[in-house]
């Protein structure tokens, strides 16, 4: 009985953190393609406007793809893994231009949330 209850607490935890996940991600790619702070942002960043469209569209897949896993487990880790990796990048990035660890924070807890779905939905890609 025990196990059963820690499945539905883990399954519960990986929902809200898919809803704020993929909610957060459908804004963040949005904004790649509307927001002037975002086209200067990538300009400091040393990046063109083919890679800020380009993560754009990944960040709406990826916000789209874990929403979806709600329902289909499989896509929530494919979700998931498309989130660490696109973190991994802007940590990446903020480590080049040697950002401090407070403006990297948002990268690191979206990072860590997309790989607590990740590994809660691992098995489902199985």
């Amino acid at each position: 009985m025990c196990k059963i209850k820690g499945e539905v607490t883990l399954s519960i935890l990986s929902i809200v953190l898919q809803i704020l996940l993929g909610l957060g991600f459908l804004m963040f790619g949005y904004q790649k393609f509307t927001s002037d702070e975002m086209k200067q942002g990538f300009h400091y960043f040393g990046y063109g406007d083919g890679f800020r469209l380009f993560t754009g569209v990944v960040e709406v897949l990826a916000g789209l793809i874990v929403l979806a896993g709600i329902w289909i487990g499989a896509l929530a880790t494919v979700g998931g893994i498309m989130i660490v990796v696109t973190m991994i990048g802007a940590i990446l990035t903020h480590v080049k231009i040697k950002d401090s660890i407070k403006n990297m924070s948002m990268p690191i807890i979206l990072f860590i949330m997309g790989g607590i779905v990740m590994i809660i939905n691992w098995n489902a890609l199985f």
